[in-house]
């Protein structure tokens, strides 16, 4: 393999497929092709190959030049970089290439089965250090154990500390998440940690369906998400800020109590960073309707959708649900109103900058939303 190339691990049930990230972002190499002549033609002599004693120029022909052309155009693309994409087959963690001395990138979420899912990403760190890469970044688009960020009652485990601690362990130096549940995940790790948003890919999907801003208005579906929901409000032209007050009684139990703010007439954009049973959202979005509110839509970067979510979802309460590609969906999850947007030129963009050495914020990428 041409060591200008990207080598992908993947299946069909990929996070995200090779092509599309190559055609999502235009600048990941594609594997060149070079034609070699040889300028001297060889002479022949009685019928055997004549090779002249060269007194000066060159020792080699001009096409094995270390100056040729060849080797200024492998120098030129070759990029040292490596990117695996994990699947759910274990046997996908054995490096089929050399990463001896390249940045590594290997993309896997840690969605349902999430210790299957943990565990093969362990097992390619560790094979990634001992092949002797220079650096490894463990790409999770979603990190599923970041809600187990503290102690809410006594023995309980803090599961995002310790996931954190093994991927480090296992020889990462540095992670690469998308939208984690609390900012303070990040802390947990060790090592660098850069965090995208994958606010910009929806706020672009919104800017396309030409609402009036006017008519808008951003609710966030509990307290702990006012940040959040802030934040996208002031991105989608300054739009006001409502807030849905519940009280929560138990795991994935949760019951609506008041609504702050004005939503009547309103077009209603309920903001989360995920959906799981979608029992929050669900009954935010009833409260919305019965204080008038026109239309409701659903915006969330991971779609974990544990039972019963899809029947709550499909249910009639909103315009359109819209999530990204972090999290797979599988073709039985799929309703009418389900929107799916793809994060492939959010994370390519980010593995390059990363890979060059540069800041996230710096302009033109500070749309990115990339700490």
């Amino acid at each position: 393999m041409a060591s200008s190339s990207l080598l992908w691990l993947c299946s069909s049930n990929a996070l995200i497929s090779p092509a599309t990230l190559l055609k999502a972002h235009p600048r990941f190499p594609i594997r060149q092709r070079f034609r070699c002549s040889l300028v001297e033609p060889l002479k022949f002599e009685n019928g055997k190959p004549h090779f002249p004693l060269l007194t000066s120029g060159p020792a080699f022909p001009t096409f094995l030049s270390p100056n040729s052309h060849f080797q200024n155009d492998i120098n030129k693309h070759d990029t040292r970089l490596r990117i695996f994409s994990g699947t759910a087959n274990p046997a996908l963690a054995q490096l089929q290439e050399s990463v001896r001395g390249c940045d590594v990138f290997l993309v896997q979420p840690t969605c349902p089965p999430a210790n299957e899912n943990l565990m093969e990403l362990l097992i390619m760190i560790d094979a990634c250090r001992r092949a002797s890469a220079k650096n490894i970044t463990a790409v999770i688009p979603y990190f599923g154990y970041a809600r187990a960020d503290r102690k809410t009652q006594g023995r309980e485990s803090i599961a995002a500390k310790l996931v954190a601690n093994l991927i480090t362990e296992a020889g990462a130096n540095r992670v690469l998440a998308c939208d984690l549940h609390s900012g303070q995940s990040m802390g947990y790790f060790d090592i660098p940690v850069d965090h995208v948003y994958g606010q910009p890919v929806i706020l672009d999907y919104l800017a396309s369906k030409t609402i009036c801003s006017d008519d808008l208005v951003v609710v966030s579906p509990d307290v702990g998400g006012v940040a959040r929901a802030r934040a996208f409000a002031k991105k989608l032209s300054d739009a006001p800020l409502a807030i849905v007050d519940k009280r929560r009684h138990g795991h994935n139990v949760a019951e609506v109590m008041n609504l702050i703010g004005d939503v009547k007439g309103k077009v209603a954009v309920m903001v989360d960073d995920m959906i799981d049973t979608a029992g929050t959202i669900a009954k935010g979005a009833a409260l919305l309707h019965q204080e008038g509110a026109r239309e409701v839509y659903a915006c969330s970067t991971h779609a974990v959708f544990s039972p019963p979510a899809i029947e709550r979802l499909s249910s009639g309460l909103f315009q359109e649900v819209i999530i990204t590609n972090t999290i797979p969906v599988s073709e039985q999850n799929y309703f009418p109103q389900l929107t799916v947007l793809s994060v492939a030129n959010l994370l390519g963009e980010t593995i390059w900058r990363v890979h060059d050495d540069c800041s996230g914020g710096f302009e033109p990428y500070a749309t990115l939303g990339i700490d």
